[in-house]
């Protein structure tokens, strides 16, 4: 029986102002100072401190940073609300975590080895202050505080890094420079004026772009950067939270040093490759192989089996990666199936699809090939199992590759999937609008077989959807399909429902008797010598077959219909749509 589960989403916090987490260890007390001291009096950003403490050690970082500080500084005790202007650090042998503006504290783990406050407290941040959510790493040693701004980055907010020359110990923000997720790195003591100017900017405080200065503020800038977008990549990102959208664009006019979006707006229009640059900045491609490992241990261990288990005999089990970024995520869910299935993976027809809007992303998923880096959630036993290393890189062995289909596609408005057995859809709902969100899990509703399964991130949840799907699991994100209509969406983009789905009937047109002799020449030749082929409308209906086509094509099962996709042989309908939406 699945487990009950609130479906309500992830409370999010009404806060308007920035939430700043700043994470530090060793030599992070003098760090600490310099940035404090830095901090204005009314900057109205609140700021929350963790440090790594002793469980034993009795902190006395609240009363020593008081003495330099210009704003109220307070040791935190259990559900206490943000508010700004405030400063609030970590007690000692406490984990951390937000929710809805209420910090929350708990006791840790005794039995743990490695204390990973800061990479707990940071994505619990972004989960709910989103791109309200600031991260910034300190002085320390280790690697502490890299996935939580991932989390912080790919939920839309800001992180910043302390400059390696100016820390004691410079191992913790070299670790997140290095793993490119910094977008700032300076000094403790710059770092509150560098928080002023993106505040002033528009880039960060407001809570849609246009609480920000109206003197910074051009609607009709945004909309044109937003038309030139759509015209240059296809993707109209007037769907996307504007939040998020107007904080990337206002992060490349930053980068850029230029002043105005009136400014950027020319610079677009003379500079094409910048359209690309910003394409790829608004689609904050974070991903990691087994991304969040627990839950892939349910998917690994509970989800996967029962869906092997349920699938009828010598059918095929089908996989969709939406938003499958750098393909990471397709490859880990290739690497659980060998692993689950061993010997017996060859006599299972496994399909996985895997689609990003993003052609360069799809290019490198394709390739297979990752650095070291990109490894870090590889353990060294399926990296010897399933990796082949070659000039310092890596190589998805050959077997898991061609497990996998990428392709790009964008789920809103391209043709949709059928007949699939497991959508994994995470953290690309955030970035939409709710009209949206709701068409997106319709649609894979509509795409899913009965008893279909359903993987959403951590902060996606399905309130507007429950008639279609249950909870799986209560934290993991899985869910599974109820068997109701599916109420399939029509596309946000210019695309109709009526080209994926057609239920007139189409009768063979009886053709006259051919007498021309070319045209009987062309007839043989057509049937004989030229490769099998069909002709279609606008819509993908066949109105001319060429040559004999069986091996490719045959009538679809219920009602006649002449669409190729319909009538495409299983396991060719993916590429061949893609290539008619190209040729189109």
């Amino acid at each position: 029986m699945p487990e009950e589960e609130n479906n309500t989403p992830l409370v999010l916090s009404p806060n308007l102002f920035p939430v700043v987490g700043v994470g530090a260890s060793a030599g992070g007390l003098e760090a600490f100072r310099k940035l404090i001291s830095a901090i204005p009096e009314k900057g109205g950003m609140a700021y929350i401190l963790v440090q790594h403490l002793h469980p034993g050690h009795q902190s006395a970082l609240s009363e020593i940073l008081q003495r330099v500080s210009k704003i109220p500084v307070l040791e935190i005790s259990d559900n206490v609300r943000v508010k700004p202007d405030h400063i609030y650090v970590i007690p000692s042998n406490k984990i951390m975590i937000a929710t809805d503006g209420v910090l929350k504290l708990s006791p840790r783990d005794a039995k743990e080895r490695l204390n990973l406050s800061i990479d707990i407290f940071f994505s619990s941040l972004a989960e709910v202050h989103q791109d309200q959510a600031i991260g910034v790493v300190l002085s320390g040693t280790g690697a502490d505080g890299v996935e939580g701004l991932k989390d912080i980055k790919d939920h839309g907010g800001l992180t910043i890094g302390q400059d390696p020359a100016t820390s004691a110990y410079a191992a913790m923000p070299q670790n997140a420079i290095d793993a490119g997720i910094i977008d700032f790195i300076l000094a403790p003591e710059l770092i509150p004026q560098k928080l002023a100017e993106l505040q002033s900017g528009g880039l960060v405080g407001a809570s849609d772009a246009t609480g920000a200065d109206p003197d910074n503020l051009d609607e009709g800038g945004f909309r044109q950067i937003l038309s030139l977008l759509k015209v240059r990549v296809g993707v109209d990102f007037n769907y996307y939270k504007q939040t998020t959208v107007r904080r990337r664009i206002m992060r490349r006019i930053l980068a850029l040093q230029l002043e105005t979006v009136g400014k950027y707006l020319d610079y677009l229009k003379k500079n094409k490759r910048e359209l690309d640059i910003l394409f790829q900045d608004l689609l904050i491609p974070v991903t990691s192989f087994f991304r969040d490992p627990d839950t892939f241990d349910v998917l690994c261990k509970t989800i996967l089996p029962g869906l092997v288990k349920n699938i009828s005999a010598g059918a095929p089990l089908r996989f969709w990666i939406a938003a499958c970024s750098t393909g990471q995520e397709a490859y880990s869910i290739a690497i659980c199936l060998h692993e689950f299935l061993g010997d017996h993976i060859s006599a299972n027809r496994i399909q996985i699809f895997a689609t990003d809007l993003s052609e360069k992303a799809i290019k490198k998923a394709r390739s297979g090939n990752y650095s070291k880096k990109e490894l870090e959630g590889v353990s060294d036993s399926r990296l010897e199992r399933f990796f082949i290393k070659i000039n310092g890189h890596y190589l998805i062995k050959k077997t898991v590759r061609d497990m996998c289909i990428f392709a790009a596609h964008n789920f809103l408005t391209d043709p949709p999937f059928a007949k699939i057995d497991f959508i994994s859809c995470r953290n690309a709902l955030i970035y939409l609008e709710p009209s949206l969100q709701k068409k997106a899990l319709a649609l894979f509703h509509y795409a899913l077989n009965d008893k279909g399964v359903l993987w959403l991130g951590k902060s996606e949840a399905i309130s507007s959807e429950t008639d279609n799907f249950i909870a799986l699991t209560k934290r993991e994100r899985f869910f599974s399909k109820k068997a109701t209509p599916g109420r399939f969406a029509a596309f946000a983009g210019e695309r109709k429902e009526t080209v994926f789905s057609d239920n007139r009937s189409f009768m063979p047109v009886k053709e006259r008797k051919v007498e021309d002799y070319q045209k009987s020449a062309d007839n043989v030749l057509l049937q004989n010598y030229i490769p099998a082929g069909v002709v279609v409308n606008d819509q993908f209906d066949i109105v001319q077959f060429r040559g004999f086509t069986g091996e490719y094509l045959e009538p679809s099962p219920g009602k006649p219909s002449l669409s190729v996709l319909k009538m495409a042989k299983e396991g060719m309908a993916f590429e061949l749509r893609n290539a008619l939406y190209k040729a189109k």
